[in-house]
């Protein structure tokens, strides 16, 4: 049954999605919409041969998109929009990671993107894509976890955590009526995503548009709050998942979830960097062929600020596939 807030959230999506319809359709598309039962989520593709990469993003990220020309010099990539973010239409189903592999699997299915997959999952993506090998183990050779999350500590998480979770899901909240109000798409204007995080000007704009096209979005804020009120069911779906046996897994850990900053200084960072480690250590036994790769110059968001190791990772598991 889903909570007040949740309903609340649902509707407002509606509502807004109903309003911004016309809007969206004169944009340009990059890839192509997918009907997943209803509703359509988008779509890209790049490059050729296989296996295929399919990349899925964190809570709120869009990150695949500055890695996805790289990744297609190595073999066919797919990154889509979850349903909610991107040119994705939300979905009337709560953001639980089975609902999301659910929509995935139709997706690609969908799409005709054949199998064998090797699956990318950065932060709460490491859950979707270790539900997704779960389910269809027959169609997963191999998987990157970009400093991913355990749902045995995720579930035990203290209460200086908790309340760092609900501070999050505040300023998602205010986020909505700030994009409602255009004033995240004058932050955008006036460069404020570089000021916040700087190392974002070694990127393209045309790597950076549908990441910052999707934030501006009261759908996209929307939608994290959703996702990450669902969290703690996410983690409980994958309490009932098995470990993957000699499934080659690249687990890529960060040297710590933030980078020390002004804007981190009041965060309990000790807190969130114990629960990183005793997470990492039980990532490693997903698999008798799990190896960790350390991203020594990195926060959380490894995909900005060390993406060749995602390069590597990929390589990596793609010399184990060929052999």
């Amino acid at each position: 049954m889903p909570s007040p807030v949740e309903i609340f959230l649902l509707l407002a999506t509606t509502f807004y999605q109903a309003i911004a319809c016309l809007r969206e359709n004169r944009e340009p598309l990059p890839g192509q919409l997918i009907d997943v039962g209803g509703y359509h989520l988008h779509l890209y593709t790049a490059g050729k041969s296989s296996p295929t990469v399919i990349l899925e993003h964190s809570l709120g990220g869009m990150e695949g998109y500055l890695l996805v020309q790289e990744i297609a010099k190595l073999t066919r990539v797919c990154i889509y929009d979850r349903a909610g973010y991107g040119w994705s239409n939300h979905s009337p189903h709560p953001r639980t990671s089975q609902q999301i592999v659910t929509e995935l699997d139709t997706l690609l299915t969908q799409a005709g993107i054949a199998p064998p997959y090797i699956l990318v999952g950065n932060s709460f993506g490491s859950y979707n894509v270790r539900l997704y090998a779960h389910y269809f183990p027959s169609k997963v050779v191999g998987m990157v976890l970009t400093d991913g999350l355990h749902e045995t500590d995720m579930l035990k998480m203290s209460i200086y955590l908790q309340a760092l979770k609900l501070f999050f899901v505040s300023g998602f909240i205010m986020s909505i009526f700030g994009s409602i109000l255009g004033i995240i798409r004058l932050l955008k204007l006036v460069g404020t995503f570089e000021i916040i995080k700087p190392e974002l000007m070694k990127f393209p704009p045309v790597a950076l548009f549908p990441i910052k096209r999707s934030f501006c979005r009261p759908k996209h804020w929307i939608t994290m709050s959703r996702e990450l009120l669902n969290l703690n069911n996410s983690s409980r779906q994958l309490q009932l998942t098995r470990k993957f046996a000699a499934l080659p897994i690249v687990s890529i850990k960060a040297h710590t979830f933030f980078q020390p900053s002004v804007w981190t200084m009041l965060l309990p960072m000790k807190a969130a960097n114990n629960l990183r480690e005793e997470m990492h250590k039980k990532i490693l036994n997903l698999s008798t062929d799990c190896v960790q790769i350390d991203a020594k110059k990195s926060g959380h968001f490894v995909w900005i600020d060390q993406p060749e190791l995602i390069v590597s990772a990929i390589k990596l598991i793609l010399k184990k596939v060929d052999k």
